[in-house]
């Protein structure tokens, strides 16, 4: 390759769909990152509180499976959850040889606000957009997604 083709190979890279694609995630998932900081969650602990609320009172097995995390790394962000005094570990009724996790009060209030500075983060993300392009966007990634 010369070197006048190398910006030319940079370019098409970066006009992919792929590639914008990736960039604007990014962007995103910082700016939420960002946003539930205010909260004392990291992205990853926010999901798994999240699923807690969702699917609780929930084993930890089972969290794994729905996340998609290693069971290691869920005890970990269970750990720090409990430790914050927003989700709480007790034996499964079902099966005592089972923790069953759950989302105390204040873990509710904490997904509450998470919520909010989240949709916040996305305005942010999709201010330089009209609303009616907003709008047609997610309708046309929600395509892409489901596709």
């Amino acid at each position: 390759m010369t070197p006048t083709e190398a910006p030319r190979a940079l370019a098409h890279i970066q006009s992919l769909p792929s590639w914008l694609l990736g960039r604007v995630a990014a962007r995103g998932r910082d700016l939420v990152a960002e946003a539930i900081a205010e909260e004392g969650l990291k992205l990853p602990q926010h999901a798994v509180l999240a699923a807690v609320s969702e699917y609780g009172p929930v084993a930890q097995a089972d969290l794994v499976r729905r996340l998609g995390f290693d069971a290691k790394d869920v005890v970990l962000l269970l750990n720090h959850l409990e430790e914050a005094g927003l989700a709480r570990r007790q034996p499964d009724p079902r099966d005592r040889r089972k923790n069953a996790v759950t989302v105390t009060p204040e873990g509710a209030r904490v997904l509450e606000r998470c919520a909010e500075l989240a949709e916040r983060a996305n305005s942010e993300l999709f201010a330089p957009l009209g609303a009616a392009e907003a709008r047609r966007l997610m309708e046309l990634l929600t395509r892409l997604y489901e596709g």
